[in-house]
């Protein structure tokens, strides 16, 4: 087969699972043309080259960034890696005071940049992609759903029916954890708005619940009547194909959310205030509700549940 003469970029970015999914449109626009690498988690890696969005994944752990933080020479190895990039794009580390220069020294059309907008009034995917400006541009294509691959939706399927939800049946996943407890919405608003949104109709549950989720998931689960079923920290590709599969989702402020708007799920995710417009996710099946950061409110459930009897009718 003839070699792959496209050009190569290098993307550096370290951040956890909601961060490195609002930079889907700019990876698709850094790989109109070009062959995408990943320097990341390693399981977010995983996920993006799983789905067609880069072409290879680097653990940046290995990687060996780290000598760029100090007044040593590069080794000749990190030098070498970098220097088989025909473009490079970090968004991490552009406030340190040696990076950027070091960076620049051995990488060929740098661009170095943080991860957030450091202004109001954009979101962190609109901010990545202005940071690839004017040499890289996007179109609508580029926030589409992922499209995973089969056997991960063939896997999620299987999950589902070990779980207990019969074949065809419409379920909807609900994550009320969150990376912070300000950030955790109030059990009582997901309760409300999953008992009046699935109200006379055949709907299963599924509670979702990741490593630091167990309280979360335990205050709702005792709200919930009928009892939901539990799914467990479950891999990334099978938390991936689950979401995929799902009739709608319900969640807050988390990565987890960011997955199931990312897939196409139709979602309804509660933002709080301060957080709402800056991580608003891009995805066009995803609807974005703001709450108070700590109380539940009957104003904020009810419009919840509004949204989420919309999305189980989609």
């Amino acid at each position: 087969m003839p070699a792959d003469r496209r050009r190569r970029v290098l993307v550096i970015h370290p951040g956890a699972l909601g961060d490195v999914l609002q930079a889907v449109p700019a990876l698709r626009a850094l790989g109109r043309g070009a062959r995408v690498a990943f320097s990341g988690q390693p399981r977010l890696g995983e996920l993006l080259g799983g789905a067609g969005v880069v072409h290879e994944a680097f653990s940046f752990d290995s990687f060996g960034l780290e000598a760029l933080f100090t007044d040593g020479p590069a080794p000749a190895s990190l030098a070498g890696r970098l220097g088989g990039f025909d473009e490079v794009v970090s968004w991490f580390g552009a406030r340190d005071e040696r990076y950027p220069g070091r960076l620049r020294a051995l990488a060929r059309g740098c661009v170095i940049a943080p991860p957030v907008p450091e202004t109001a009034g954009i979101t962190v995917w609109q901010h990545l992609l202005t940071t690839l400006q004017p040499r890289h541009s996007s179109g609508p294509e580029d926030r589409a759903p992922l499209l995973l691959p089969g056997h991960w939706r063939a896997r999620a399927r299987q999950a589902l029916d070990d779980l207990g939800a019969r074949a065809g049946e419409a379920v909807l996943v609900v994550h009320p954890g969150a990376g912070g407890r300000w950030k955790v919405c109030p059990p009582e608003t997901l309760a409300h708005a999953i008992s009046r949104a699935t109200r006379g109709a055949e709907i299963r549950v599924l509670l979702h619940e990741g490593p630091a989720d167990r309280e979360a998931a335990e205050r709702l689960a005792g709200l919930l009547d009928p009892p939901a079923l539990r799914l467990i920290d479950p891999a990334l590709p099978l938390l991936a194909g689950i979401l995929s599969v799902a009739r709608a989702y319900l969640g807050g402020d988390s990565g987890v959310s960011h997955l199931a708007a990312a897939v196409g799920a139709p979602a309804v995710i509660l933002y709080p205030a301060v957080t709402r417009e800056r991580w608003a996710p891009w995805s066009g099946t995803a609807r974005v509700l703001g709450r108070h950061e700590t109380d539940a409110d009957p104003g904020v459930a009810e419009r919840a549940a509004a949204a989420l009897s919309e999305a189980l009718s989609s």
